[in-house]
């Protein structure tokens, strides 16, 4: 697990530049804003990245899986390209039981959901009290 962590980590790459040219660097990970919840973290294509609560973070495992994983979706991106505001050491990934691999964000398994149909949807924000966008 080790050597798949450190080989995830050298695929990391970190980008700065200013929200205008975010489009032209093509992040795989952004930031949105809403006024309810703040900052929070969205994948490539502005859509919203989650947390479970239910998920023990920097563990390397995830507790979603069958059904659960059917409706939060694992987000993984092959390389991490980030705008200024976030660090690229705070991401990660890992194997999962089922084979998948899944990005991490401060030890946190990042997931989407599938009730989320466009960017900034944030459908999935406090379901069963146990989902929650990620903030930054």
């Amino acid at each position: 697990m080790t050597l798949l962590t450190l080989a995830l980590s050298a695929t990391i790459t970190f980008a700065i530049a200013s929200e205008d040219q975010a489009d032209e660097n093509g992040y795989t990970i952004k930031l949105a804003y809403t006024e309810d919840l703040g900052t929070f973290l969205v994948d490539g294509e502005g859509m919203t990245l989650y947390r479970f609560a239910n998920d023990d973070p920097g563990s390397e495992t995830s507790a979603c899986y069958d059904t659960c994983a059917e409706r939060w979706p694992v987000f993984f991106a092959d390389e991490i390209s980030i705008p200024e505001g976030l660090e690229w050491i705070d991401f990660q990934g890992f194997v999962r039981e089922d084979g998948a691999i899944q990005t991490t964000y401060k030890g946190w398994p990042l997931y989407r959901y599938v009730e989320d149909l466009a960017p900034g949807d944030v459908k999935g924000q406090g379901v069963g009290g146990v989902w929650f966008v990620v903030g930054p």
